[in-house]
């Protein structure tokens, strides 16, 4: 029976000034004072760091904290050296100290100053520091951010295996208490099979934060412009805004600053003076916002963050969960903003491709998590919670209606029939494939490992094909949540029944699903999650309507005046004049002058008629930190420089010089390519290529593709149409 240790109160009192235990403290406090191993997972914001303060402050020796940041680390160190009157009480012992310094710390830990000594993984692997601390009394070891161990793990750390090692060569019975903030039931299992603390008591708290609103919006051109836009709806509010890339961060940060918002960018390029400083510039709100890629944010202890704004879907929905259980700490308003695209999925699968396959394997599996969250349109705050093991019912839990999801649902339908036949045939197939494989196998699409294992030849091949892939996709995930089926995540996501499942094929009567959000792959593209709810359908048709006409009189495609796309945020943001036509998705300045007259004059008309309130701040100002490389690709493509010259030059891929190119041509401004069409394409191929495209009703390279079945490659198609909209459009 667990000791309940008096005086538990007077000291939070004494120590922190508080007058009562949060959650689960007390009884995480009580257990370590008990001598017990302890592992604790606690979301973000939920006072994980007093359960191991408080108890090392009231007990004789020093307690071990390993913690991954050396920013970390100082930071909490600082916060307890502030309620003590003998700065010795807690020390950092790492890389950066001189020889000096760690005399100092030994003997305030001999002297029985130090309560807790805070020491990154890779010092303890040091003979000098293991011989020193076995000789010591240590009151227990804490791991903090103990995810870092497992690399199913979003952060996964190889130096955090050997911890177990060095614990026993410092002492037999030390207690050790683990901690988290992210962790899936495959994860808790690596961390308690590691530190070997099998018998740990377990404390787990809710990872529901009902006061955070999720919300995901399609990533296209204009996000900068988007982002922009959302901070200074929300002026005066303290924010941070995550990117993948140094080069991002600065880029938007500029951005920001050029629009009147005061931003500082973060990351680990900066030097540590640049770094700290912008941090407490941020902390003592002398600037709101922070651009930064994940470096920052590890134990900031903000708790007024009113936005977390993710530039770059995350890799996978721990380190999102994270990220934004960085806002609303002090309960109050959070609202959690990611920009999706599939394209930024493919990249980060691309950065994973020269790792060792079991890693790809892993990385893989955590990124289509990220896809099913951001693509899903059932309660995002239930996808999260059941990723970590926890049981949520929109209807009636907490925050059950704080996602963009919920506020605008999908329509649902019957697909009690179809999740029967999805169970079925998962159960036929032996239990062995992957959701993709299950969906091919329903649709009657087979590949080499279909054709290999003889599953094109059963019966419930193509049982599925009356729905497309992106149906059978949707729900599988639905579920899953539902929980009729499961990922096994020892065999990378291949997908078991459950009893429930099984139940559910014998007596289930009714299950209703919503379609998945859909992204469009077009580089143009605003199609999809997120699109405004202010999209005016009856001027869609009117600018369509006038989009015909144009086209009919210049004798062009009318997806070569303006694209749907832009005719959809025309139809959202209302420019009444071609200098705010120009910032609409897709148009630029080129097409904003040769098409735009008759357009602002028929959206200007239409405001009047129609008494509407024109959303604030159209016009955001670019830093042009894009123009140098247009200018650069413009006068290279006037040179007829190879376009493999021009790519190389900017270290890169012809892909991505592709979608530059695409970019500049589809904002209306004319680039001579024929030059190098010529070298890719004969006369027949080009004459080809222009019919299709001057009678097709879109130019999507998907429907290319399909028509033309592998005669062309997409490169291919891709650059002719940048020929063919250069000619007939600008």
């Amino acid at each position: 029976m667990a000791f309940k240790h008096s005086g538990l109160e007077e000291n939070l009192k004494k120590y922190f000034g508080f007058s009562q235990f949060r959650g689960l403290q007390e009884s995480v406090v009580t257990s370590l004072l008990n001598k017990e191993d302890v592992f604790v997972i606690m979301p973000t914001g939920g006072g994980k760091s007093l359960c191991y303060q408080l108890p090392a402050l009231m007990q004789d020796g020093t307690a071990i904290i390993v913690s991954p940041l050396i920013a970390l680390m100082k930071n909490q160190v600082d916060a307890i050296r502030g309620i003590s009157d003998n700065d010795g009480v807690a020390h950092v012992l790492n890389s950066s100290l001189t020889k000096g310094e760690i005399q100092r710390v030994k003997e305030d830990i001999e002297n029985g100053v130090t309560k807790l000594l805070y020491v990154a993984p890779e010092s303890l692997t040091k003979e000098e520091y293991v011989d020193f601390l076995k000789d010591q009394t240590i009151s227990f070891l804490a791991v903090d951010e103990a995810h870092c161990i497992s690399e199913w793990g979003h952060d996964f750390r190889p130096e955090y295996r050997n911890l177990r090692k060095i614990i026993d060569r410092i002492g037999d019975d030390i207690p050790i208490i683990g901690l988290t903030a992210t962790a899936t039931p495959k994860v808790q299992e690596d961390i308690l099979k590691n530190l070997q603390i099998p018998n740990a008591t377990t404390f787990k708290a809710s990872f529901n934060r009902p006061n955070l609103y999720y919300e995901v919006r399609p990533k296209t051109e204009t996000v900068d412009a988007d982002i922009t836009r959302f901070i200074k709806q929300n002026e005066g509010k303290s924010g941070i805004v995550y990117c993948l890339s140094r080069k991002r961060v600065e880029e938007l940060s500029q951005v920001l600053q050029v629009n009147g918002i005061k931003a500082v960018p973060y990351h680990a390029g900066l030097d540590g003076k640049t770094r700290a400083a912008h941090q407490d510039m941020f902390l003592m709100e002398d600037v709101d916002v922070v651009v930064a890629t994940i470096a920052f944010g590890m134990g900031i202890d903000k708790p007024d963050v009113r936005f977390v704004i993710h530039h770059d879907i995350p890799k996978s929905i721990e380190s999102y969960y994270q990220e934004t259980g960085r806002a609303g700490r002090d309960g109050g308003e959070g609202h959690c903003l990611a920009y999706y695209s599939y394209k930024d999925i493919e990249k980060l699968e691309k950065f994973m491709s020269g790792k060792p396959i079991a890693e790809q394997e892993i990385g893989h599996a955590l990124l289509q998590e990220m896809v099913g969250y951001s693509e899903t349109s059932m309660s995002r705050r239930q996808y999260i919670l059941h990723y970590f093991g926890e049981e949520f019912d929109p209807a009636t839990g907490l925050g059950g209606d704080m996602d963009d999801n919920m506020r605008n649902p999908k329509p649902q339908r019957e697909a009690v029939d179809e999740v029967k036949k999805l169970i079925n045939v998962v159960e036929a197939a032996g239990e062995r494939y992957k959701s993709k494989d299950i969906v091919k196998i329903l649709i009657g699409k087979s590949n080499a490992m279909i054709a290999s294992h003889k599953l094109d030849a059963h019966e419930y091949f193509g049982s599925g094909k009356d729905h497309e892939a992106t149906f059978w996709t949707a729900l599988i995930r639905q579920v899953i949540v539902a929980r009729f089926l499961r990922k096994d995540i020892e065999s990378y996501g291949t997908l078991k029944l459950t009893d429930v499942g099984r139940e559910f094929v014998k007596n289930g009567k009714s299950f209703m699903m919503s379609d998945d959000h859909t992204y469009h792959d077009d580089a143009n593209s605003i199609v999809g999650a997120g699109k405004t709810a202010a999209l005016d359908d009856k001027l869609v048709k009117m600018l369509k309507d006038l989009r015909k006409k144009v086209a009919h009189q210049k004798k062009v495609p009318p997806y070569v005046v303006f694209q749907d796309p832009s005719i959809e945020d025309m139809a959202t943001k209302f420019p009444i004049t071609t200098e705010e036509l120009a910032n609409i998705n897709g148009v630029g300045e080129g097409k904003a002058r040769k098409f735009g007259k008759a357009f602002v004059d028929l959206i200007s008309q239409y405001v009047e008629d129609n008494d509407i309130i024109r959303p604030d701040d159209l016009i955001i100002k670019s830093t042009g930190t894009k123009s140098g490389n247009k200018l650069y690709f413009i006068t290279s493509i006037d040179r007829k420089l190879s376009f493999e010259d021009i790519a190389d030059a900017k270290g890169m891929e012809m892909v991505d010089l592709i979608n530059e190119l695409e970019s500049i041509v589809y904002s209306g401004t004319k680039l001579n390519v024929g030059y190098w069409v010529d070298e890719v394409l004969d006369d027949d191929q080009q004459e080809e290529l222009h019919e299709y495209f001057m009678e097709s009703e879109n130019d999507h390279i998907d429907a290319a593709m399909e028509e033309f079945d592998g005669d062309y490659e997409e490169e291919e198609l891709r650059l002719y149409r940048l020929k063919f909209i250069s000619e007939v459009g600008n």
